[in-house]
């Protein structure tokens, strides 16, 4: 009995090794593509490219559903036969991933063409990375977030900050080099505590201007320099809503391209119930209130769409799905549930 055991041991061990194992070699060809440029060059020969215009994705719409579409190496070179040096175009690329078969993937800016021309023969339309998110597959969101976060972050980076020469990008795109000083440059992301507050039986959403109308979320906000996590929690509910809190709980973490590259740190937080009336800070939010359990359920349900009355104004309903500030609502329901 205890060498069938030791065996069946052995055998899913070997079967998490190589399941692991896939993993890490994936990981190490990535490294690789962004290390040696030769070889990332010639990944661009096989590799796949997802078409960008001024930083919105490109999608095509079959039936309800909105696709992301792969273009291979040779269907992209056939879109910037349109332009003069194509292949200089193709250094423009950037590295975003590849397939477990180690097939590179790469996004691409077409800013310079004509959008129309593009969009006539693919059959698709580039659209506001905004609205792309949440029509997507959820598979797709985070590729087409970090996609555009780079090549947001080549856009800006073009020029030294201490010579003002121009630097140049890496095939791969993970860095800029400015020759005139020796400085390289990575990109980097900000981060940014999103925080869902509340008082033990009501969780506090809020809004600011910019919104959609009657769209609710949860409180956020920058970390300062010098700060933890837990200290930006705390200074961004005093700031935004009058609250103090009491004890807070870290929940997870999600990549999010607005304003920029932010990684958005999600917290629940407890403040207390005698000491939960709200102060609100205009200059950064338009509303913020206490939800219960059932208007939490219904905003969950209901869609943008639907949420404006014969009178004009709007229900409350909340980030959709792909968003983490749904996944902290949830949470927090799941929790009042139990």
């Amino acid at each position: 009995m205890a060498a069938a055991y030791q065996a069946l041991h052995r055998r899913v061990s070997s079967l998490a090794c190589r399941l692991h194992s896939t993993y890490v070699r994936k990981m190490r060809y990535l490294n690789q593509l962004k290390e040696d440029d030769s070889l990332c060059r010639q990944a661009q020969t096989s590799g796949t490219f997802y078409l960008f215009h001024n930083l919105s994705p490109f999608l095509q719409k079959v039936g309800k559903k909105y696709l992301v579409p792969q273009l291979s190496a040779a269907e992209t070179r056939q879109i910037l036969g349109k332009l003069q040096e194509a292949e200089q175009w193709m250094e423009k690329s950037v590295l975003i991933g590849c397939s477990d078969e180690h097939r590179p993937h790469f996004a691409l800016d077409l800013g310079a063409l004509d959008k129309s021309v593009i969009e006539a023969e693919l059959q698709g339309s580039f659209t506001d990375l905004r609205k792309a998110l949440f029509v997507v597959d959820r598979k797709d969101s985070p590729l087409l977030a970090s996609a555009q976060s780079l090549l947001r972050w080549h856009d800006a980076h073009q020029y030294c900050s201490r010579t003002g020469q121009p630097t140049e990008k890496n095939p791969a795109g993970s860095k800029r080099v400015c020759h005139a000083s020796g400085v390289t440059y990575y990109p980097q992301v900000s981060p940014v505590v999103i925080t869902l507050v509340s008082d033990g039986s009501r969780c506090l959403l809020a809004r600011q201007p910019s919104f959609p109308p009657g769209m609710f979320t949860a409180l956020s906000g920058f970390c300062d320099m010098g700060e933890n996590v837990e200290e930006a929690v705390r200074r961004e509910v005093a700031e935004e809503v009058g609250l103090e809190v009491e004890s807070l709980r870290y929940s997870a973490s999600q990549h999010w391209p607005f304003p920029s590259s932010s990684l958005m740190i999600a917290c629940h937080a407890l403040v207390g119930e005698q000491r939960a009336e709200i102060s609100l800070d205009t200059l950064e939010l338009e509303e913020a209130r206490w939800f219960g359990l059932e208007e939490i359920v219904e905003g969950l349900k209901r869609e943008p769409s639907s949420s404006k009355q014969d009178d004009g104004s709007f229900l409350p309903w909340f980030p959709p799905k792909q968003a983490i500030a749904h996944q902290l609502i949830c949470e927090w329901l799941q929790q009042q549930s139990a």
